[in-house]
């Protein structure tokens, strides 16, 4: 069987989908990863076979339209969520001509798109194969589907259809007790890290004699972007005398290492996870994810409003606290951060969450009913 898996141009939605494609490619299947030219490091560093389809990175998408115009990031969550949408679906309809052109020499029998990764269904039509949808995070993409819905009219019309076709299979990763009631029925998969590793340390994997906070902006982290995000929140959680690790790509690395003498650099979050007694993030999807399957307590400071409903169903689990960025002021960073170190109810609860988490069944077993959806597929 062959297995064409599509991710979001991002590393998160990368790692999302390495734990499937892992287990089918354990299974004896084919399997190639199709995304941005720059991502092609990161698919293949993971140990997936990938292929480039366009040569634009992910903030070509957000900040420009079709005919290259620059476009107005909206900050409100009525047009922010069908924005994220649209710009998805452009990227998604960039690299549709290039996965056409490759499914004629190596045609799958199955593609996985990762949740936005509109190429998927559109080329799953095409081809006439079945189309999993995969989620890679905990967000409801119901708004992002109808912008994307928009800005693909005339690659829908090209198939005579007026929506987005509907998935074959549902993956959802989200465990039951955060998942809204309004979701559509799906197959639940456990959630595993797929991230980079790199050589360790002990002090990675080991916990020391302080409390440990972990603080990051995840992999798409950039020193023009969330250097003084991530100093303010050093200098914020500094007073109450925990150890504090601040997971980041190299080049931000350096300039924090410099300037705050913190550790630093690309620590795997899913090894350090577990050694924290509080992870401080902007809410993505990865690193979400790693912070409940390791059972930690979260503070919430979502970078986009789109990621606020999530946060706040963790929040509303009791495992997290969420501030907005106008909320994240000095007195309250270090306030929230005091509460979830001293309150033993949010890691009670974190751990409940992970104890949950890992009742849900493996990607391998996945391998079975995708294997007949291939196979129904065929016939």
């Amino acid at each position: 069987m062959k297995i064409l898996f599509i991710p979001g141009g991002s590393p998160a939605t990368v790692f999302g989908l390495v734990p499937l494609a892992q287990a089918l490619r354990g299974a004896g299947h084919d399997v190639l990863m199709a995304s941005t030219e720059d991502m092609m490091p990161v698919v293949t560093g993971t140990g997936v076979p990938g292929i480039a389809v366009t040569p634009h990175d992910i903030w070509h998408y957000i900040t420009k339209d079709r005919e290259g115009n620059l476009k107005e990031i909206p900050d409100d969550l009525p047009r922010q969520g069908p924005f994220v949408g649209r710009w998805f679906a452009q990227m998604g309809a960039d690299g549709l001509p290039v996965l056409l052109e490759i499914t004629r020499g190596w045609r799958p029998d199955l593609v996985v798109g990762g949740s936005m990764s509109y190429a998927a269904p559109l080329l799953a039509a095409h081809l006439g194969i079945p189309y999993v949808r995969q989620a890679w995070d905990t967000d409801d993409s119901n708004a992002q589907d109808q912008g994307a819905e928009r800005e693909l009219q005339p690659e829908l019309r090209a198939l005579g259809l007026s929506r987005l076709p509907e998935p074959d299979l549902r993956i959802e990763i989200c465990p039951p007790s955060l998942t809204p009631p309004e979701a559509p029925p799906a197959r639940l998969m456990r959630w595993l890290p797929g991230n980079l590793q790199r050589g360790l340390e002990p002090w990675m994997f080991t916990r020391g004699d302080r409390r440990r906070v972990c603080v990051t902006a995840g992999s798409r982290a950039t020193p023009e972007r969330t250097f003084a995000f991530l100093r303010g929140l050093v200098e914020n959680i500094a007073p109450l005398d925990a150890e504090i690790v601040v997971p980041a790509p190299d080049a931000l690395a350096a300039d924090l290492r410099a300037e705050l003498g913190v550790r630093t650099g690309w620590i795997p979050l899913d090894v350090l996870a577990p050694t924290c007694d509080l992870v401080v993030h902007h809410a993505g999807g990865a690193t979400t994810m790693t912070t409940m399957n390791a059972g930690v307590p979260h503070l919430i400071i979502p970078e986009a409003v789109v990621f606020d409903a999530p946060a706040r169903r963790i929040a509303d689990f009791g495992a997290a606290l969420v501030l907005s960025p106008a909320e994240a002021t000095p007195e309250r960073v270090a306030e929230a951060c005091g509460q979830l170190l001293s309150d033993p109810s949010f890691k009670e609860r974190a751990l409940e969450l992970s104890r949950e988490i890992a009742t849900m069944p493996l990607p391998a077993e996945m391998v079975g009913p995708l294997e007949k959806l291939a196979a129904r597929g065929r016939g």
